[in-house]
């Protein structure tokens, strides 16, 4: 028995030595853990952990929970974010990136701003140059305002993708198919021929999405949109349009295409087409009343609401309440930022609150939850990328935010969602994690060379402020 002793005290003592090998050994591997996060999933639950952890591995989520989750992990790399919020990545719905270029100019016209000052702008200035610099420089300041996806649709798309590309962030982007000449496009509809090529060139990439972008309903034809619709579905690509925005549009389109005149209105004529289904996503959306909101809701179309562009350009107020409600994806989105001269989408939560208020002023609108899930989850679903995108979830792409809690606009905090909804602004936002990858920190973006990106942005904008003087303010 004395003999034994040693043995069996030695074999206890080879044991304590192997548990902690055996038991890193059992930890799964993975790139990235977030601790200590006030972790707000956008779920369908809308579960909130107040001392939560996110693992991810590579470009995807691998596990959500509660502190100490982490411990079942064995990490590269661990950021603590110290009980400041992490959400999900913003989705800007709608844009024309590339005309940050122009952004500030024009601002003293109050008639046909459009066309007495924008259009010699973009017919004079436009050039593949300016649309990559410029469409960088708006991918910057998207991703250091938390915006993970924007959705975009100008010409030379495939710039544009290289800039959003090369930032980081995730982009949707539409070629324009438009019935007259542009910068990438000689002929009428040469749009279509450009973005099949451009479709065809980025359709498998990990963070752009390719699409058509027909520009409106008054300047594509029936035919074009037809085509364009059987062109999407045999790539399984999404439509990117305006509709319903200008207060004539309906009297437009009848004006330019007579075999519209056959139909009752402009959504039961755009229907015979095939252009509304779940791969539309409609930019405005201005007047749907309910008949339309059903029609709309049966094809499954997205909308992007952009209230802030509606307001400014004297658009009008969008039903997008009536909308969400009804069962509709609804995502927020600026327009370009000649439209609402922002870019962030932080600032559009609580607009949107008080436009609706305004449209209906003895009904409760948005509630706080959902005004942050049109920014993230709503956009989601109005892309149909809510299976990869929107919310913090297991098998989810790792495109996450962190929101400084600490600041003196967002004290006190007593309800999560009415202190992102309401009181943060885009200064907030520390940290952007796009596919697993941080791409901007402490408002400054970490994957380009910015003192390059800055010379090339002084040149591109010093060009056209010589040209816009000689415009008609």
């Amino acid at each position: 028995m004395t003999r034994l002793l040693p043995l069996a005290l030695g074999a206890v003592l080879g044991l304590a030595l192997h548990a902690p090998a055996a038991e890193a050994a059992a930890r799964k591997p993975a790139s990235l853990a977030i601790v200590h996060a006030r972790v707000v999933t956008m779920d369908e639950q809308l579960h909130v952990h107040d001392d939560g952890t996110i693992i991810i591995d590579g470009g995807n989520i691998v596990a959500v929970g509660p502190a100490g989750l982490e411990k079942d992990y064995a990490t590269a790399r661990t950021i603590d974010a110290q009980g400041n919020i992490a959400m999900p990545g913003m989705v800007n719905a709608h844009n024309h990136i590339a005309m940050m270029a122009f952004r500030g100019l024009g601002e003293y016209r109050t008639d046909d701003r459009l066309r007495k000052f924008f259009f010699p702008l973009e017919s004079r200035m436009l050039s593949r140059r300016l649309i990559n610099v410029a469409s960088r420089q708006a991918a910057m300041e998207l991703a250091v305002a938390g915006v993970t996806t924007v959705v975009d649709m100008y010409y030379h798309e495939d710039e544009v993708a290289e800039a959003v590309r090369e930032v980081g962030i995730r982009g949707v982007l539409g070629e324009t198919v438009i019935n007259f000449p542009v910068v990438d496009a000689p002929e009428p509809y040469g749009g279509f021929q450009y973005a099949v090529d451009f479709v065809e060139r980025f359709k498998d990439d990990p963070l752009i999405t390719p699409a058509f972008a027909p520009h409106a309903p008054y300047s594509v034809s029936p035919q074009m949109l037809a085509r364009i619709q059987q062109a999407a579905e045999r790539y399984d690509v999404p439509v990117l349009m305006h509709l319903v925005e200008p207060l004539d549009e309906w009297e437009r389109v009848k004006a330019r295409f007579p075999e519209a005149a056959g139909f009752g209105d402009e959504l039961e004529y755009l229907d015979s087409t095939g252009i509304l289904s779940p791969r539309l996503l409609a930019a405005h959306v201005l007047r749907a009343d309910d008949k339309d909101i059903a029609l709309l809701k049966a094809r499954g179309v997205g909308i992007a609401h952009n209230p802030k562009a509606n307001t400014k350009g004297h658009g009008g107020l969008s039903p997008a309440l009536e909308m969400m409600r009804a069962g509709l994806g609804v995502g927020l989105g600026t327009d370009g930022p000649l439209s609402s001269n922002q870019m962030d989408i932080v600032s559009i939560m609580g607009y949107a609150k008080r436009v609706a208020t305004i449209r209906h002023p003895e009904t409760t609108t948005y509630t706080p939850p959902e005004l942050v899930a049109m920014a993230t989850i709503g956009g989601a679903r109005a892309l149909k990328m809510d299976d990869r995108i929107g919310s913090l979830e297991p098998g989810k792409a790792a495109d996450v935010i962190l929101v400084d809690t600490r600041s003196l606009n967002m004290q006190p905090l007593y309800d999560v969602y009415a202190a992102i909804a309401y009181q943060a602004d885009a200064g907030d936002i520390y940290t952007t994690i796009v596919n697993g990858r941080v791409v901007a920190r402490d408002g400054k973006v970490l994957t380009i060379d910015l003192d390059r990106q800055q010379q090339e942005w002084n040149r591109v904008t010093r060009e056209v402020a010589e040209f816009a003087r000689t415009l008609d303010y």
